[in-house]
C-alpha cells in the first residue's frame, strides 16, 4: 500500500500503513526525541504529530512493545524501555520484514532437521582438544551482553560442533541455514529477559553430551534447544502477522 512521504521528504511508497507507523515511531526513538523511561504523548496528539491514523499507530505501538522497545502500561500511558531503545530499534531493523519473510520459515525447519543430527554425529568424533575449546567458548558467552555478540558466540559454538564431525558438506549446509536465521535470534536475544542463563544452561547441555561421546544424549539436547528457539521465534512472528 502507498503511504504519503515523511515530513522530512523521504520516500515510503511500497510500505504498509503499520511499517510507515513504526518507522516513524523509530526515528523519534533513535533520534533521542523519546527517550528511555519517556512516556509518549496521547494516542490522538501523537498521531496528529506523527501524521498517522490512530487504528495505524496503535498497530505500531503493539508492535514496538512485542519487540521490547515500548511498555504499554494500562491505565499509566506508554512509555520508552531502558533496555537500551537505540540498540533495539536497530537490531529489529524492519520489524516485519521477518513476519513476512516466507523463507524464514523454511531455514527454521532445515535447522531443526539438520543441526540435532549433526550434533549427534559430532558426538562421536569430537577430540579433547575441541571439547575444550567449545567449553572456553561457553563460558566467554556468559560474559556477554550485547545480543550481536551473544548470537555471533552462539553461531561459531555450532559450528564448531558441527566442523567436528569432518563432514564438509554438512558444515556447509548447516551454516547457510543458521547464517540465515540469525536476525530472528538476534531478535530474540534482544526481548528475551533470560536468554543469557538459558542459553548458557542448554549449551552445557549439549557440551556434556559431547564430552560423554553419547550421541543420542547430544541429539536429545541439541534438539531440545533448537525447538524451544523455533517455538518462540514462531508464536512472535505468527503473531505479527495476524496482526498484519
Amino acid at each position: 500500500m502507498s503511504t504519503k512521504r515523511d515530513a522530512d521528504g523521504s520516500g515510503e511508497s511500497g510500505l504498509s500503513v503499520v511499517d510507515v507507523a513504526i518507522n516513524r515511531l523509530k526515528k523519534r526513538i533513535e533520534s533521542g526525541e523519546f527517550t528511555p523511561g519517556q512516556r509518549l504523548p496521547p494516542e490522538t496528539a501523537l498521531a496528529n504529530e506523527l501524521e498517522l491514523s490512530r487504528p495505524s499507530l496503535r498497530e505500531a505501538v503493539r508492535a514496538l512493545a512485542m519487540a521490547g522497545v515500548l511498555d504499554v502500561r494500562r491505565g499509566d500511558g506508554t512509555f520508552v524501555t531502558d533496555l537500551r531503545p537505540d540498540r533495539l530499534v536497530r537490531a529489529i531493523g524492519s520489524f516485519l520484514d521477518l513476519a513476512n519473510d516466507t523463507g524464514l520459515d523454511e531455514m527454521l525447519e532445515c535447522r531443526k532437521v539438520i543441526e540435532p543430527g549433526a550434533t549427534a554425529l559430532a558426538a562421536t568424533r569430537i577430540d579433547a582438544a575441541t571439547l575444550d575449546a567449545l567449553h572456553q567458548r561457553i563460558e566467554r558467552m556468559r560474559t556477554l551482553h550485547d545480543p550481536e555478540e551473544l548470537v555471533r558466540e552462539d553461531l561459531a559454538f555450532h559450528a564448531d560442533i558441527v566442523a567436528a564431525t569432518g563432514n564438509r558438506t554438512l558444515e556447509s549446509l548447516l551454516s547457510s541455514v543458521t547464517q540465515q536465521t540469525a536476525r530472528a535470534r538476534i531478535w530474540r536475544a534482544l526481548i528475551k529477559s533470560d536468554v543469557l542463563a538459558w542459553t548458557h544452561e542448554q549449551h552445557m547441555d549439549i557440551y556434556r553430551a559431547l564430552r560423554a561421546h553419547d550421541s543420542l544424549a547430544a541429539f536429545t539436547a541439541a534438539n531440545r534447544h533448537v525447538n524451544d528457539v523455533d517455538a518462540w521465534v514462531r508464536d512472535r512472528l505468527d503473531a505479527v502477522r495476524d496482526r498484519a
